[in-house]
């Protein structure tokens, strides 16, 4: 069974990629550069892509920075680094919607039936494109917009992580060999892909592994 693991070279994205391989998965990694500023993630996500036994990794470009909107792709607004009310700044104007269309479109090219996605609706930043909703739906709308849907296979998006606190993320990818080291959460990640420690994903991150009793292994800069 072949499918497509979005691998953005975070923590989630690498478990993610990490549960497919043992539900006996061939996968078929795939990464977005899309203009962020922490473009060390997709270096990491190429490591991981090997470790983790991809059968190949691609590298997509969409310039959703000439489009602007986000903390993450202009950089001009600054992304924050203190908890704030509403949807964060960090919010990239339809990513997830963006992402899981070229993971479709790569689908129907290897004649793939299953996505996989590594969003959390529990300890996140509050995306809208993170929820179980919008899984459901996109699901909806790939049976309506493919041949493959239309000719009655079957797709399913798959988002194994998405009931899942951080710390339970954690001690899965732990149990699935997973090398934390070798991934880059930090949304203002240098290019050694240290983090910042301050920014959303890395409180996150670091809350995560507080909370499953795991040292934290995160590569940080210099204070």
């Amino acid at each position: 069974m072949h499918a497509v693991v979005l691998l953005s070279g975070g923590l989630d994205s690498a478990t993610t990629l990490a549960i497919a391989r043992e539900r006996g998965f061939d996968c078929h990694a795939l990464s977005v550069d899309y203009g962020q500023r922490h473009v060390s993630e997709l270096e990491a996500a190429g490591r991981v892509a090997v470790v983790l036994g991809a059968r190949e990794h691609r590298i997509v470009r969409v310039d959703l920075a000439g489009l602007g909107g986000s903390a993450l792709t202009d950089r001009s607004l600054p992304v924050p680094e203190t908890p704030g009310e509403g949807i964060p700044g960090t919010y990239v104007p339809a990513r997830n919607t963006i992402m899981l269309s070229l993971a479709l479109a790569w689908a129907e090219v290897l004649g793939a039936q299953d996505l996989f996605i590594g969003v959390n609706a529990v300890d996140y930043s509050g995306y809208p494109d993170c929820r179980p909703e919008f899984v459901a739906a996109f699901e909806r709308l790939a049976r309506l917009a493919t041949k493959a849907g239309a000719e009655g296979r079957s797709l399913r998006v798959h988002a194994p992580l998405i009931a899942l606190s951080k710390a339970e993320i954690i001690r899965e990818g732990l149990r699935l060999g997973v090398d934390y080291v070798e991934t880059v959460s930090c949304y203002q990640a240098d290019g050694q892909g240290r983090a910042c420690g301050r920014c959303d994903s890395c409180r996150l991150r670091r809350a995560g592994f507080e909370a499953a009793g795991i040292a934290d292994p995160t590569r940080y800069r210099p204070l």
